[in-house]
């Protein structure tokens, strides 16, 4: 897709959109540009869309509501679905006049429209021919030079964000633990950050000993994925920032399976290292001034005769041990040495990791926001404020002494799971605490109910795209 940047409509235009906010909709505006005189009975209401066609020209005029000022953080999904539906019956040149409008919606209008060029069956036959958005030009039509910033960065989201859902939406027997490490080695050499992978020797020599585990009992070899983001402008009060992320490719639920109502689902459960490397990607290709670390540790939990049993006691790249209760809580066990590692080899000032982690998370907020986690009050607002601000939205849940008691082992450190149907994504999060030695400023995102859902751009459960606006946004907030 080609966009253009512009003060006056174009002479040649084949769609217009015209956007306007609830309570802001200008009639004359729309009477001018439409040529009909009649009342429209249109509010501005969010994904609000009537079709209009001019009396003389051979023109598409379409009314598109933002909703209130409080859905412009979601309004690039009222420009992305509008564009879904429709693109069929249009063509080349589109422009949207966005000059009644703030001007951070060119930045809404550009990721939206890039999303809609996202089709969710790569692997049809006959899927190789573009959609009509990613032919098209766009043009955006704003009084201010400022837009066209905006909305390169919209495209940048998109475009990134639409290479995190194929690789959440690829098949297990695709999408390996080493395709994801192939995937991250291109992406560092395109956008310049490095990227090292560590195999099981590599693992096995440094004693990454969860990971190792998790993997065991799967034909695809587990990795830990290194990436760096370091570019030379970065202020001397800027905070290093470490991202971890989970990369369980497939999660069968190991000995402790799962069953078979959602299991074709569990290729979603890197939803987590998704998030760690689209962000960097993203940082990368906005050049911002900040070091960024992400470690991604990536396994298959599969079912076989090596398997981790309930019941073991593994080592962990800490050194401490854990008793094994359920093989289904997996995640938990790769991110302690995930944790563990960025820790002692990277020493950032803070620590995020994030995690598909728990189907407590989601039978407590739903699909509406993924679950924080943290002992840092001020941390704990600076997450939520730009979850807000993205529509990637964060709440908290506690964090407190009361619940160690559900990971106490009797056999050793610390055990995996409570074995209690109650508390569920708190167990997990006091788990993760135990290895992060008492930093400052960590926080767990538990992103299940967020990072893989309903949509209306899939007939089945996909890829949301979830945490890459949301740690850009938060790395944008550290830089100031």
């Amino acid at each position: 897709m080609k966009i253009n940047c512009i003060h006056k409509l174009p002479n040649r235009i084949d769609v217009l959109i015209l956007p306007f906010q609830k309570g802001a909709v200008d009639s004359t505006k729309i009477a001018e540009l439409t040529q009909i005189k009649h009342k429209i009975d249109f509010t501005g209401n969010y994904k609000q869309t009537i079709l209009l066609y001019h009396p003389e020209r051979k023109l598409k005029i379409y009314l598109l509501g933002l909703g209130d000022t409080k859905d412009i953080a979601k309004c690039s999904d009222a420009f992305r679905s509008l564009a879904f539906k429709e693109q069929k019956n249009w063509k080349k040149n589109i422009s949207i006049d966005l000059s009644s409008l703030p001007i951070e919606i060119a930045y809404h209008a550009a990721l939206g429209f890039q999303l809609a060029t996202y089709t969710i069956g790569a692997f049809k036959t006959g899927n190789e021919k573009l959609t009509t958005v990613q032919q098209s030009i766009l043009s955006l039509v704003y009084p201010d030079k400022k837009i066209q910033a905006l909305a390169n960065e919209g495209l940048l989201t998109g475009e990134t964000q639409i290479e995190m859902m194929k690789l959440v939406n690829s098949p297990a027997n695709e999408k390996t633990p080493r395709f994801i490490a192939n995937y991250a080695i291109k992406s560092g050499k395109k956008h310049g950050f490095k990227v090292k992978i560590l195999g099981e020797k590599e693992l096995t020599k440094e004693g990454l000993h969860t990971v190792l585990a998790v993997g065991n009992g799967s034909q695809h070899e587990s990795v830990l994925i290194k990436l760096e983001y370091k570019p030379k402008n970065i202020k001397k009060k800027t905070p290093k920032l470490g991202l971890v992320g989970k990369g369980i490719t497939f999660d069968t639920g190991g000995l402790s399976i799962k069953g078979s109502t959602n299991l074709h689902y569990m290729k979603s459960d890197m939803g987590g290292a998704a998030a760690v490397l689209g962000a960097i990607e993203l940082a990368a290709k906005l050049e911002l001034p900040i070091h960024v670390i992400g470690i991604i540790p990536s396994a298959e939990n599969a079912v076989d005769a090596k398997s981790l049993k309930p019941g073991d006691v593994i080592s962990s790249y800490s050194g401490k041990t854990i008793e094994i209760i359920d093989t289904d809580a997996e995640g938990r066990l790769i991110l302690a040495d995930g944790l563990a590692y960025i820790q002692t080899n990277y020493q950032p000032d803070i620590v995020l990791d994030l995690a598909t982690l728990t189907g407590s998370t989601v039978r407590t907020f739903g699909y509406a926001t993924g679950g924080l986690f943290t002992q840092n009050e001020s941390l704990a607002a600076e997450l939520m404020a730009v979850g807000q601000a993205t529509h990637e939205r964060l709440w908290p849940l506690p964090l407190w002494d009361d619940y160690a008691s559900d990971i106490s082992s009797d056999i050793a450190d610390v055990r995996n799971f409570s074995g209690r149907p109650i508390a569920g994504a708190i167990a997990a999060g006091k788990f993760l605490e135990f290895f992060i030695k008492d930093h400052p400023k960590w926080a767990h995102l538990d992103i299940a109910g967020v990072a893989f859902g309903d949509s209306e751009y899939s007939k089945m459960k996909s890829a949301k795209g979830y945490g890459v606006r949301l740690l850009v946004a938060y790395m944008k907030s550290l830089i100031g």
